[in-house]
C-alpha cells in the first residue's frame, strides 16, 4: 500500500526506450563487470564514468541508466539484445564502446579469461575487427600500467 502510495506522488523516472544505444552499451558494461562472478567497486564506478564521459550524463541520469541496464541484462538471454542495436553505428562509436569495456575490464588489475572472451565477442558482433579489439586492448592495458 505504501509503495503504491509512493509511485502515485513520487516523479517517475524517464523511461529509456529499448532501441536506445546508451542503454545497450550500459547493460553490456553491467554484463562484462559481473561475468567473472563479481563486479567490483571499481568497475562499478568506471562503468559510471565512462557513460558519464562519452554520453555527458550527469550523476542522476547515469543511475537512472545503470538501473534500467542491470534490469534489462537480468532479463536477457543473450548479447544480441544489445548488439544488434549497436552494428548500425558508425565504426568510430563502436571502438569506442571497445575501448570503454577494456577500460573496465583492466580497472581491477585483473583480466579474467571470462571478460577477454566476452569482449571478443561483443566486438565479433557490432563489427569491429580482431585487430582493432587486439589495439585497443594493449592500449587500455598499457594505459592502467603508466
Amino acid at each position: 500500500m505504501f509503495e503504491a502510495l509512493t509511485r502515485l506522488f513520487s516523479k517517475p523516472e524517464p523511461e529509456i526506450p529499448d532501441h536506445d544505444p546508451k542503454l545497450a552499451v550500459a547493460a553490456l558494461l553491467v554484463h562484462l563487470a559481473a561475468v567473472d562472478g563479481q563486479a567490483s567497486d571499481a568497475e562499478r564506478e568506471m562503468i559510471r564514468g565512462v557513460l558519464m564521459d562519452t554520453y555527458d550524463l550527469d550523476e542522476a541520469a547515469v543511475d537512472t541508466l545503470v538501473r534500467e541496464a542491470a534490469a534489462r541484462d537480468a532479463e536477457a538471454v543473450d548479447l544480441y539484445r544489445f548488439t544488434s542495436a549497436l552494428s548500425a553505428l558508425d565504426l568510430e562509436e563502436r571502438l569506442e564502446i571497445v575501448r570503454m569495456m577494456w577500460q573496465v575490464v583492466f580497472i581491477d588489475d585483473r583480466n579474467h579469461e571470462l571478460e577477454d572472451n566476452m569482449v571478443w565477442r561483443v566486438a565479433e558482433l557490432i563489427g569491429v575487427s580482431s585487430r582493432d579489439r587486439t589495439v585497443l586492448r594493449s592500449q587500455m592495458a598499457r594505459g592502467k600500467r603508466a
